[in-house]
Order: C-alpha cells, then structure tokens, then sequence
C-alpha cells in the first residue's frame, strides 16, 4: 500500500503514521491482530487489538475503493472521454459517494426516456431550452418534429426528459438533495392492504413517522423487518417544497419560456430519478448504520458469553431437565469426556422424587462429582429446587447454565463426531456441563447467531455480523489461550495462525504421538511451518512441559531474554517465577535492545509473576428467589435476584426464574440518563431488580435498577 493511503488510514484513525505504516506491513506479511497486537508491541507503539483491527478494517476498505476506481477509469478510458483533469479528480477522490456521483453521467445505461429522447434527435433542443435564452420556445422545438417525434409538446416532453437526467446527474443537485435528506428525511411506515391481521405484531409501525436521524437501530430494524415480510411500506423524505425551490434557484435562470420548461424538468428530475436515488442511498445508509450498531451491541454480548468466569477442571454432573421425558444427566470428568449418562423423572407427571434422589446421590459419590450444572430451560426451576435439597458427602455447588444454542450443537455435525454412539438429549446435557467448566471452549462450537445474545442478528447484513463475530471469538480465543494438548479442533482453529487445516492436524498428531511435550514438537505437526507457528506458538499453552514457559504467554522468540534474566540472578526460570523477590530485583532496562523494548520486557515480567494466567474472573453460585417459579408469583414492587441474559441498545433482560425473562428498559438501569447499557450492566452479572410491571397475558415483565441496593 502506498503512503498516501497509509497517511489517509492515519488521518482517519487519528494515529501516527509510523504506527498503521508498520502495522500495515505485519499484516501484508500475514501477521494476525492477535499476534501483532501482543508479541509487536515495539513496532506498533502498543496499539491494541481494537486499534490493529480497525486499520485492518480500513486498509480493505480504501482497497476495495481502489479497484472500484480502476473499474471506472477503464470504462471511461474505453469510451475515450477520459482527460487528464477528470482522471486526476477520480485519483484524488477517497469518498465512495463522491466517486460514483463523478461517474455517473459515464455510467453505461439501460434504456431510459432521456435515451430515447436522444435517439429521436431532441439533445440539440435540450440544449437550447437549458440555456434559456430563446423566447420562441414552440417555434424552435417545430423544427425537431420529424420522424417519431409527432408534436411540438412531444419534442418538448423529450426535451425535458434530457433535461431532467442531467439534473440528477449533476453532483451540485445530488449533493443538494443529499443535505435536504440529511437535514430533515421523515421516515414512515403504513401498514400494507389487507395486511392488518397478519401483520398484528407490528402494530406499532401501521401508522408511525419520526425524523430519520432520531429512528434507533432497533426501530429501524424492526420497520425493515415488516417490510420484509410484505407487512409494512417504508418511505424515506424530506419536504418536497424546500427541496424544489432549491433547485430551481440552482437551474432557472429566467422567467421565460425556456425556463418554465426548465423549471418543469427539474420537478420532473427530482420526483422521478433524484428522490428516489438519494432515498435508496439513506435507506442503505440508515439500514447500514443501524446494522452496525446491533452488530456491536451482539459482539460486545458474544464477548462477554465467551470471556464468562469458567469453573475450571471440575468433575461435573450436568443436567439437561424436562417434564414428561425426564431430566437427563451426564457426569463428566475434570476434562469433559462423558463417564456415564442416564435418566431421572424427579418432576411432573412421574414424579419419581425417591428414586431420583437416590440415583443423584449415589453418582456424585461415585463419580466424585465438585459440581452440578442445571440447564435453565423447562422444568430448570423445579429441577434446581429438587436438587438443592439433596443432601451429599461433600461440599456440592449447584449452577444454573444457559442452554441456548445446546439444541443446535447437539444435532450439529461436531456433535456426532464428538459422540457417534449417543443421541442428541446425551450430547446436549453434555454440553451444559462443559459451558460450565469452560464456557470459551464449548461455544466456540456453535453459531454465534445460536447463543442467544443481541439484537436482530437474522436482520442485519449477514456478512459483516460473520466478519464481526469471528473477530470477537478470534480475539477472546488468543486472550485466554488454550492447552494445545486438551484443545477441541474448534477451539484451536481460533488461535492466531493455525485455522481448520493445521487445528485438525494438530488434534491428529496428539492421536498419533501422544501429549505435546514442548511448543518446540509442534513444528513436527504436518504443514506448520515457521510462520505459523510463530503467530500460533505464545497462544498455546503446555502445563506439564519441562520448560515453565511453555506454559506462559511468553513467546518462545523471546525464551532467551527470561532465561538471561534467571541466569543473571544465579537461579532456574523454576525459581524466578516462583519468587517476587527475585523478579523484584529485575532491572528491565539492561534488557533493552534496538529491537525489544519496555513493552515486550514489561509483557515478559507479568507472565514470570503469573505465568498462563487466565484473564476471567472466578466463577460465582447464583441463587434465585424462593418461591417464585411462574409470572403469577410476582407482584409489583418485589425486590428480587437475577441474572442479566442479553444486553440491547434500548436496555438489559434480566432472569428471574419465570421462564419469561423481564426487561429493565434504558431509562430504568440507574438515576442518570444511560446511553449505553454496558455502562451498568454486564452479561450473567448477578443483579438485585424491581418489578415495575407484570402483564401475563402478552408475556412481559417490566423491571427496575433504580433505588435498588446491589450486593
């Protein structure tokens, strides 16, 4: 990339040159955000991976603009009407709005009235009344009556039509109505013809109109939505008065014939190609802005989900609970592989409480079980409530997980691979008692669009929400790392470098060869060569190596410096991560070099302090309410435990154990204006809400933060 795009990226982003300069070189040389953004400190100037990922962003974007200008060059070079002043102007031009209103009046076209017109021989009159000098008007347009042109009026319709697309292909006039748009586009929504019964649910949007500009994403997305499903009718306007009267200032020269003609085609020009054309730019504009913002909204959830606080290496009994078909358990060990799997009917209608007591009882001590997860879908309160009053031989803490996206993993083709021999309630229950242990690792398993979190994700521009989200689980994956020798294939296809090819290959050597010993042995893995595994190695992780670092987020480029450092002190890497007294006496900079700085130094004394240290936090047991299992048991003005289960732009939902998650709207998560619910809440915090309202028949539940005391 050249370094007027560079410097363009710079100015956009607001950073030094030098910094997207050399970052844009890591990248053009295969470097990962992950990679760059931890192991390249030095060259970057401690860009973070937010930072690294949109200069990523915006070097494919300025691309893409690029070939989109060699595309236009090469047709108008074609049709030999390029000059040096118009390809100067299209070189300069970086905005993609400005770049195809200058080709527009050389875009190739399909047949239009303004062709038409042409062919009939009435562009010379066009010429004559746009210049609106002639008084004669009729007298002049008689001349073009031949042939197909039948009339004056006819000549003069033709005229105009000529007239009227070199208005809306004029960049003054479509950047005027742009501003107009801007300014004050009404956006409305009617309800379509016959459409009132089937279309109940958006009776909202039947007779709505509001200022483009004030419509949130999520209205936005939900008007588009009815549109989509042949309920609703959009337009996007501002007023057509103003607009006319600019453009006519702007065309009509005079108060004579030719400019009454002028003044018809400039109507005429606006009503039929101009709004229309700057419409469907501020939908794609509006639907574009609003798609970003849900995708964020869903990215900043999914990050969250996957950075959950994990139980860590647990035995685990896990149930997935139901009514009729019973509750089916699974015990795992401290690894997630399946030890034993059967059936209880502890609830309705079987209600077997005596022998599923039993059963529980004897397999937490057979199994040795530290834990029991409970999927929080049908029958999950009951479930919850009959296992609490179990007695056990030892400490038990018992764990509400979210099932969401469990159905999709277990009829899921990784499913059947992990376990060819069991049915899909099995493989589910298995799943609730991994998300459990390591949420991270087992989501990563299932469409993000699965779990459960955001807003409109089916509505949204399907290709940036997939770019999005596997950034998002991309990012989290190499923030926590992963032990290579326990990793699922999924789980290590994140990690920067490898991808599903080197991950499968990975899994099949440990198959073949045993345990990874070292970092070292995995360059003997088929296809990972030198690079990939120097983008791969300092996300990998090793607990039983011979070397400590192999367990460490130290880079193995940069074994050497922590081994120079033990060596200094006259003691074994073993010891120096062990003391803080030898790690105090460090002194950073007589490790400094033209290419390791305090970046990279500062980096290798934190993994020496707490070497593989995972960055989420400890995992809490969460409690709901006693007694409260249905809507019918809440009354206004209750004060009540529960779980944050997604994050939207207009506010928190929040579980309280009903079955029918409640909603703290915006204006109700604290005592100031909030204009981002992240600020408050966050996904699965434990929270103390108020119910404000509860309206059974149409399954709502309002809830409060306000004046409520959190824990």
């Amino acid at each position: 990339m050249n370094t007027k795009l560079i410097q363009r990226i710079a100015d956009q982003l607001n950073l030094p040159f030098i910094q997207v300069q050399n970052t844009i070189n890591l990248l053009d040389e295969g470097a990962t955000v992950p990679f760059i953004s931890r192991y390249r400190k030095e060259m970057t100037g401690s860009l973070d991976e937010v930072q690294v990922g949109n200069i990523k962003d915006e070097q494919a974007r300025l691309e893409e603009l690029v070939k989109r200008k060699e595309t236009i060059l090469k047709t108008i070079d074609e049709q030999e009407l390029l000059t040096g002043e118009l390809k100067a102007r299209i070189d300069e031009c970086f905005d993609a709005t400005e770049l195809e209103d200058i080709y527009l009046p050389y875009k190739p076209k399909r047949k239009t009235k303004a062709s038409v017109a042409r062919e009939r021989g009435l562009e010379p009159l066009a010429k004559i009344l746009m210049k609106q000098q002639e008084r004669e008007v009729e007298s002049r347009a008689m001349a073009f009556v031949t042939g197909e042109v039948e009339s004056v009026e006819e000549a003069l319709a033709g005229a105009r039509d000529i007239i009227a697309e070199w208005i809306s292909e004029n960049e003054k006039a479509r950047n005027m109505v742009r501003r107009a748009f801007g300014a004050g586009a009404t956006i409305k929504s009617k309800v379509a013809k016959g459409k009132e019964e089937a279309g109940e649910k958006y009776r909202d949007y039947f007779e709505w109109e509001e200022p483009l500009k004030r419509c949130p994403s999520h209205r936005l997305l939900a008007m588009r939505r009815g549109e989509n499903e042949g309920i609703l009718r959009i337009s996007i306007a501002p007023d057509e008065t103003d607009i006319l009267e600019r453009l006519n200032r702007f065309f009509v020269r005079s108060e004579n014939a030719c400019g009454e003609q002028v003044k018809l085609a400039v109507k005429d020009s606006y009503k039929r190609l101009l709004s229309s054309a700057i419409e469907t730019e501020f939908a794609q504009a509006s639907k574009l802005k609003a798609d970003q913002e849900a995708i964020q909204v869903f990215a900043e959830n999914l990050r969250q989900l996957l950075l959950a606080a994990p139980l860590g290496q647990k035995r685990v009994l896990a149930i997935d609970p139901g009514y009729r078909t019973g509750c089916k358990l699974v015990c795992l060990d401290e690894q997630g592989n399946l030890l034993h799997n059967e059936t209880i009917y502890p609830n309705k209608p079987q209600e077997e409480t005596k022998q599923s007591a039993r059963k529980i009882t004897s397999l937490v001590g057979a199994y040795h079980i530290d834990a029991i997860a409970i999927g929080n879908g049908t029958a999950s309160r009951e479930t919850e409530h009959f296992i609490k009053k179990l007695r056990y031989d030892r400490d038990i803490k018992v764990f509400v997980v979210s099932e969401d996206g469990a159905s999709i993993y277990s009829a899921s083709k990784v499913a059947r691979e992990e376990f060819p021999s069991y049915d899909v309630t099995v493989r589910g229950a298995v799943s609730i008692g991994r998300r459990l242990m390591d949420p991270l690792a087992e989501l990563v398993k299932i469409d993000p669009k699965s779990i459960g979190v955001g807003q409109y994700q089916h509505d949204v521009d399907q290709k940036l929400l997939k770019n999005s989200l596997d950034s998002v689980v991309e990012l989290a994956v190499n923030k926590v790392g992963v032990n290579v020798n326990t990793a699922s294939k999924h789980l290590l296809t994140y990690i920067s470098g490898l991808g599903p090819q080197l991950a499968q290959n990975i899994v099949d050597y440990r198959k073949e060869s045993g345990a990874f010993g070292s970092r070292k042995e995995l360059l003997k893995v088929p296809r990972m060569g030198a690079k990939a595994f120097e983008q791969a190695a300092g996300f990998l992780r090793i607990p039983d190596a011979k070397n400590p670092l192999d367990n460490s987020a130290v880079h193995p480029e940069s074994y050497h410096i922590a081994e120079q450092m033990a060596k200094d002190l006259g003691c074994s890497i073993n010891d120096l991560m062990k003391s803080e007294d030898l790690q105090q006496k460090i002194n950073l900079e007589k490790y400094r070099t033209e290419f390791v700085g305090l970046p990279t130094l500062k980096d290798i004394l934190a993994e020496l302090a707490k070497p593989g240290r995972d960055p989420r936090k400890n995992i809490k047991v969460f409690e709901f309410a006693e007694g409260i299992f249905r809507m019918e048991d809440l009354h206004e003005g209750m004060v009540l435990p529960g779980i944050v289960t997604n994050i939207t732009k207009f506010g928190a939902f929040v579980d309280v154990g009903v079955k029918q998650d409640g909603l703290v709207h915006i204006s109700q998560l604290a005592n100031r204006f909030v204009s981002d619910p992240n600020e408050v809440v966050k996904l699965h915090e434990h929270v103390k809400v108020k119910v404000t309202d509860v309206d059974i028949s149409r399954k709502r539940i309002q809830l409060s933060l306000k004046d409520v005391e959190q824990a």
